[in-house]
């Protein structure tokens, strides 16, 4: 029907097509791409047909978000979280497992001549419900800023055990889909070959990782470092493959070993591109899967086991939850959170259907309802606190408590300062507060750090500084000043723009990372923003200078001035290839050299002739010889000047191009 070209091309449209109408929409573009795959698959318009092909590439996707998780399973996290991640995750799995084995059983039992499934095909259906989208949740989370509240450290800590328990159900449901006369006899094949590649892999993979990247890194090649990295990644799963294995599983434990190198993080950036792509197509070939016709006959059925097994997750989470000791509305939180349906419970779903453990009908409509639970994940975690608060008769008294608590320790409190944040910066910052006697009260959603700084007597208390009605308990329009000290833009955006609105007077104080945001959060309303990297930049030099003999004074005046012109003379900074992905992620202003030969179309033009503002880069000094020159609009360039640009990239390149063209 279409060249390769062309079907890669009708992917590629389609694909950007939904992502973009799903990000529109502020839904996370998974779900764009399952709707991309329903309608443009072989029970939709017909356009794309479901090849080996697409499966083949939409199988390394799955590989790559392997090889990701098992960059975040480092063993120091492990242990950690090991209550949570073995506790509560390990029971839910189980739990959810157990439930839809004894369901499948009692239907087969009561139904027989509507719906007969194996013990097998119920293990792995149920393996499949079990599992949540930690793609969609994570995120969710981390737009509400809710990642380090009690809810959504119990979340990660059961999303983390669910990914790793998909290794072991990638093992044991094929071993069980085998028709052996002996299933210990195969289960126990299963294992050992799993326990020898593992050990191999583990073992030796250690010893030889670590000395192998610093070769490769000492090479200074980030061309090399990706070739590398793809080598690793996909002769790991080749490994697990031809021991009959999974090579998802291959994948995994290559990204536990790079996880205990210092080469994690880059590694983690570099991989992203081809995780997000692949698996983008994995989840276009899941949509291609979904026959709508037949879902649409079977409409009803379709509801059931989407009301049924949302409804049954969400109940025996928060039950396990509240086992766990969690209050009401956490172990409520925790349960909408983790309601839905996951990535990997469309792996282990197309891996029953492969092996043919259940009837195609089923299959369809159990895959129909899981991308529906999926689209309604976002609505329900946004809607998450009014459900909880009709469902729980406490839980509105639990948050007025929280702020009336906030509010009594800051009722008799005037002209203080409000610290959002109380982490390592916010803590400092308190102690010198209370050296000089000015009252403070912080705001911060680590319930384990407000407990321990509380009983040390600081003066802090469990709340969301995005939040208006923290904001108000915190005694805002009584305040003197707020000052927030996490260095996220997105956050730090949000509380000043309940700040701004509830006290416009009120002077504002952010941290950032670097000077990239520095002027978005002074457009939101900051009187000061203090980008860390060049304030350590500025104290380093002012000790330099003054043990090089400058005079106190004058480094006291260099270092105010600086700070008066908003850091303009120190923003950006010459990039080099050991500046990380991440580095050039957030750089928004960088300073470049660019040499005028004998024929550049700069030489015998003035600066103001040139027009390089314009093009988007200003030009901070010009080299002659080793003479530094001012740059000033009538400056005339000569052949063998050096003129030091400054902007952003495209900027600078524009700027380069009109020097040099």
């Amino acid at each position: 029907m279409f060249s390769a070209l062309e079907f890669t091309l009708l992917l590629l449209g389609a694909a950007v097509l939904g992502v973009v109408a799903f990000r529109s929409l502020h839904l996370p573009p998974m779900l764009g791409y399952l709707v991309v795959g329903i309608c443009i698959g072989p029970f939709g318009l017909g356009l794309a047909e479901d090849t080996q092909t697409t499966h083949t590439l939409a199988e390394f996707g799955v590989v790559f978000l392997m090889f990701s998780i098992g960059l975040e399973f480092s063993l120091p996290r492990l242990s950690a979280m090991r209550h949570m991640v073995f506790g509560l995750g390990l029971a839910q799995v189980l739990c959810t497992i157990g439930m839809v084995m004894v369901f499948g059983w009692l239907v087969s039992q009561v139904l027989p001549q509507l719906i007969d499934i194996s013990w097998r095909a119920a293990f792995a259906l149920g393996g499949a419900l079990a599992m949540s989208s930690t793609a969609i949740v994570s995120k969710m989370l981390t737009e509400r800023l809710e990642l380090e509240s009690e809810h959504g450290r119990q979340i990660i800590g059961i999303l983390l055990f669910q990914d790793l328990a998909v290794v072991p159900l990638l093992i044991l449901v094929p071993a069980l889909a085998r028709n052996s006369g002996d299933l210990l006899v195969t289960l126990a094949w299963a294992t050992f070959k799993a326990v020898v590649v593992l050990v191999l892999l583990l073992v030796i993979g250690q010893k030889l990782m670590r000395g192998w990247f610093r070769i490769v890194v000492k090479r200074r090649s980030q061309e090399l470092f990706m070739l590398n990295l793809l080598l690793i990644t996909l002769g790991a799963a080749w490994i697990t493959e031809r021991a009959g294995l999974s090579l998802a599983l291959g994948a995994f434990v290559a990204g536990m070993l790079i996880s205990e190198t210092e080469y994690k993080h880059q590694v983690e950036e570099d991989i992203k591109p081809f995780r997000d792509v692949l698996l983008g197509l994995f989840f276009i070939t899941v949509g291609m899967l979904l026959n709508v016709r037949l879902v649409l006959e079977h409409w009803v059925l379709v509801l059931l086991l989407l009301t049924g097994p949302v409804l049954l997750k969400f109940g025996l989470i928060a039950a396990l939850a509240r086992l766990s000791g969690a209050s009401t509305g956490v172990a409520l939180r925790t349960g909408l959170a983790l309601a839905q349906a996951g990535e990997f419970g469309f792996v282990l779903l197309n891996q029953a259907g492969g092996l043919q453990l259940m009837d195609p009908l089923l299959i369809q409509v159990i895959l129909a309802s899981m991308v529906l639970s999926m689209l309604a994940a976002p609505f329900i975690i946004a809607k998450s606190d009014a459900i909880v608060m009709k469902l729980a008769a406490n839980e509105w008294m639990v948050q007025s408590l929280a702020l009336t608590q906030i509010a009594t320790r800051t009722m008799s409190t005037q002209k203080h300062v409000i610290i959002a944040g109380f982490g390592r910066s916010g803590q400092s910052l308190a102690k010198l507060l209370e050296e000089e006697g000015i009252a403070y009260h912080a705001l911060d959603l680590d319930p384990d750090r407000v407990r321990e700084a509380q009983a040390a007597g600081a003066n802090v208390s469990y709340g969301d500084a995005a939040r208006r009605e923290s904001l108000l308990a915190a005694g805002i329009h009584r305040a003197a000043a707020m000052v927030i000290t996490f260095a996220s833009t997105p956050s730090a955006l949000k509380a000043l723009h309940f700040a701004h609105d509830l006290a416009p007077a009120l002077p504002v104080i952010v941290r950032s990372h670097d000077d990239s945001d520095l002027d978005k959060l002074r457009s939101a309303g900051a009187a000061e923003v203090v980008p860390e990297a060049i304030e350590g930049s500025l104290m380093l030099a002012s000790h330099a200078l003054f043990m090089l003999g400058v005079p106190l004074r004058r480094v006291v005046h260099r270092i105010q001035a600086t700070r008066e012109e908003r850091y303009a003379s120190l923003r950006g900074y010459f990039h080099g290839t050991s500046d990380g992905p991440d580095d050039a992620e957030h750089l928004q202003v960088r300073l470049h050299s660019v040499t005028l030969e004998k024929g550049a179309r700069a030489v015998g033009r003035s600066l103001a002739r040139l027009k390089l503002k314009e093009a988007g880069a200003d030009v901070m000094l010009i080299r002659r010889g080793k003479a530094r020159i001012e740059a000033k609009p009538e400056t005339v360039l000569q052949a063998g000047d050096i003129v030091v640009l400054r902007g952003t990239a495209d900027g600078v390149a524009r700027a380069e191009h009109r020097l040099l063209q």
